[in-house]
């Protein structure tokens, strides 16, 4: 089992692989202008395990492609929109974000939580804003800074994990750049970050340490790098966050 593999099995079992929650989903729908009196189509881009794809199929009258790289969570989509009795309004598609299987102008909505860093946020809104119909919706979030000025220590750990990561102003400016009009922007909360997120992971790492004894030191470095990014986070909550950025193509 290589460290990709242990990290799969770290999360698949989490509801969410990364900050968020339902009403900030929810939030961000409204803010796109999202109703159930008319269907429409959805690509999920970077969907994990589904969190957000079933809220919004949940809500919503649509249809959803649900893309991931990992055929892991694919799989456990697939089971999670079963249970949720909402299996045939999802397309589950094991696919690379970069190299998208999908029509140009097909879809309504381009939604993606915490994904898009994979190929950077330029890039992505630049190269997927072809697949959206004129005036549709773009949905992402995004590390983004919550001050201008930081301490030393947060600025240099994430302008080294993520180069990309920028106050707010920025990715609004370039959503202008690449022809999208801002409709709305919100920073995650600090639940969406402990409650939603670290406190669950947490809650696995005695387990997930338990079932792989045939690796007991990349388990453990695994779960040690788990809990000093959320040191980190805890350290340094009032500074970072994911901002939600809905915008549409003009």
């Amino acid at each position: 089992m290589n460290d990709l593999e242990l990290l799969i099995k770290l999360h698949i079992t989490q509801y969410r692989q990364g900050p968020g929650g339902k009403e900030e989903t929810l939030l961000a729908a409204r803010l796109a202008g999202l109703s159930s009196e008319q269907p429409f189509n959805i690509a999920d881009i970077g969907c994990g395990t589904g969190a957000s794809t079933i809220e919004l199929v949940t809500h919503f009258d649509c249809s959803i492609q649900a893309v991931d790289f990992l055929p892991e969570f694919i799989e456990t989509l697939k089971c999670r929109a079963v249970q949720a009795q909402v299996g045939d309004k999802i397309t589950p598609i094991v696919g690379n974000m970069e190299d998208l299987p999908f029509e140009e102008e097909f879809f309504d909505v381009l939604w993606s939580e915490g994904a898009i860093y994979n190929m950077g946020f330029e890039k992505g809104i630049s190269e997927w804003r072809k697949y959206l119909k004129p005036g549709g919706k773009l949905v992402v979030s995004e590390l983004t800074w919550l001050t201008e000025e930081r301490p030393e220590e947060i600025t240099r750990h994430w302008a080294s994990e993520y180069p990309e990561v920028a106050p707010a102003a920025v990715k609004i400016t370039q959503l202008e750049k690449h022809g999208y009009k801002l409709l709305g922007y919100f920073p995650l909360g600090i639940h969406c970050w402990l409650e939603n997120y670290y406190q669950p992971l947490q809650a696995r790492f005695v387990s997930f340490m338990a079932e792989h004894l045939d690796r007991p030191e990349a388990a453990k470095a695994l779960v040690e790098e788990h809990l000093a990014e959320i040191d980190l986070y805890e350290k340094y909550k009032d500074f970072v966050s994911y901002g939600f950025y809905i915008a549409e193509k003009v």
